[in-house]
Order: C-alpha cells, then sequence, then structure tokens
C-alpha cells in the first residue's frame, strides 16, 4: 500500500469494525500526503473522541489525541504556535459539528490554515448508534427507534455560510475523486473541509436496513453525482470541489498583528 511508512504498524491491525469505511479514509488520507511529499515531521494531527478519531494512533506523525469535540480548538493552538506545519484534523458527526460544532464554525471564520476531514457516517458508532447531526429526518438510530425528528446539517453549506475557504465532498466509494480532494485540501491556504461518507453497516446499516458494507459503498455509485451535472434525483448527493477562494489567513494576519504591536510599543 502507498504510504505505509507514515503507518504506525505495531498496532495494526486496526480495531475499526468490518466494513467500516475509515479505513478507506486512512488510505486515501497517506495517499495524498505521499503525492505532496510532506515529510513526517511536517504534520500535526489532532483528533478528539470517535470511530474517526482513532486514526491518529494508526499514523506516524506527531498526534494530539484530545478532548470530544476539542480537536478543532487544540489545532488552532498548535497553528499559532507552529504555523509552518501542516496540521489535520479528522472529525466524526460529534466532533465536527455537535459538541465541537462552535469551534467548527470560529475555524472556519477566522480562516485558519487547517485541514478538516470530517467522515460521515450519519451516526454515532463507538458508543452505540446514537442518532447524530447528519443522521437524516425519519432515520433510525439506537436512540430514534421510531425515526429521527431532527433535521439533519449539510456540512457544505454550514461550512460555506461560515466562511471557509475551500469545501469539498467525496465518499469512499470515489477514492481517487476522495485522495485527491484531500491532497488539494491540505495544498490550499486557509481553512479546508473535506467531507467524506463513510459507511457504517454496523449501526448506521444495521438500523436502516441498508445492507452490507458493499451494498452502502454501491448506493454512494449509485445516488451520487459530480458537481456540475446536478440531475433532478432529490436523493442525489452532489461530490467534489464546491468552493475554493483567497483570504487573509489567520496566523499571517496575527504575525502582522503583532508586529503593528512592537512597532507600538513605548
Amino acid at each position: 500500500m502507498a504510504g505505509t511508512d507514515y503507518l504506525r504498524s505495531r498496532f495494526m491491525p486496526h480495531i475499526w469494525c468490518p466494513g467500516c469505511g475509515h479505513g478507506i479514509v486512512l488510505g486515501g488520507l497517506l495517499r495524498a500526503i505521499e503525492k505532496i511529499g510532506l515529510d513526517k515531521n511536517e504534520i500535526i494531527m489532532t483528533s478528539g473522541i470517535g470511530c474517526s478519531s482513532r486514526i491518529t494512533g494508526y499514523v506516524d506523525f506527531h498526534t494530539l489525541n484530545t478532548l470530544h469535540g476539542r480537536a478543532l480548538a487544540f489545532a488552532t493552538g498548535i497553528k499559532l504556535a507552529r504555523p509552518e506545519l501542516s496540521i489535520l484534523v479528522p472529525m466524526g458527526d460529534g466532533d465536527a459539528l455537535a459538541i465541537g460544532g462552535n469551534h467548527f464554525i470560529h475555524a472556519a471564520r477566522r480562516n485558519i490554515d487547517i485541514t478538516a476531514i470530517i467522515m460521515n457516517n450519519n451516526i454515532y458508532g463507538m458508543t452505540g448508534g446514537q442518532f447524530s447531526p447528519f443522521t437524516g429526518y425519519g432515520e433510525y438510530a439506537t436512540t430514534a427507534p421510531y425515526g429521527n425528528i431532527d433535521p439533519p446539517f449539510d456540512a457544505v453549506k454550514l461550512a460555506h455560510a461560515a466562511g471557509a475557504t475551500f469545501i469539498a465532498r467525496s465518499t469512499t466509494y470515489h477514492v481517487q475523486q476522495m485522495t485527491r480532494m484531500i491532497q488539494e485540501a491540505i495544498q490550499h491556504k486557509g481553512f479546508s473541509v473535506v467531507e467524506i461518507l463513510s459507511q457504517c453497516p454496523t449501526y448506521y446499516g444495521r438500523e436502516n436496513n441498508k445492507g452490507s458494507a458493499v451494498q452502502m459503498m454501491e448506493w454512494y455509485r449509485d445516488h451520487t453525482v459530480k458537481k456540475g451535472r446536478e440531475t433532478d434525483d432529490p436523493e442525489a448527493i452532489v461530490t467534489g470541489l464546491f468552493y475554493q477562494a483567497e483570504r487573509s489567513e489567520y496566523c499571517e494576519s496575527y504575525a502582522e498583528l503583532l508586529l503593528r504591536a512592537k512597532d507600538h510599543t513605548p
């Protein structure tokens, strides 16, 4: 596998459930980093708590496993202290948009140069299959046995409204697209968001009769359409690059502020 030099092989095999899409995301992430040619010492990865956060245990980078929902807050501190490093933040439903939602919108608003990878499996997998901010209306979970009545977040629209300057979406079925989106996100100067639809056959699939992991990935294949090729299918999920723009990056603005403050010191 490409990128094996970036793995902590002593912790393999991984502990994700059979069929979980997060291992595919890990593979795509490592391939993206290898394509860029980053040295391991140029990368710091922070994570919170959840299935997605287990990634920090498998990569041979500088890593920091933090509190639930606070990965972006820790990543912000690291980036301000070491702005030359590439900061990657893998997140799940809760870390990104539930308990971590406040940190997410402010990281986007500041446009700090961090890459947020949101692994959207529509459910809280690690803690027993509760519904999450990505669980669809009317779908089932262990805490929604009669159907979920909360409308789900659209991560792409939320990221755009909050001020992120790179926003993309892919799935675990579209591995080449996913790898390219992650690569471009890391290389972008500013707050980058890549949402990746990742199957959870153990909880979401079982609760909602979605079938096996293979069948769930086939659903991604059959119900997604590339950006620019939208259809009238109400179930179609659009993938690709949604938005990219250049805007003042937070660490650079902070450095300029320090210089101005120093010039005005009595």
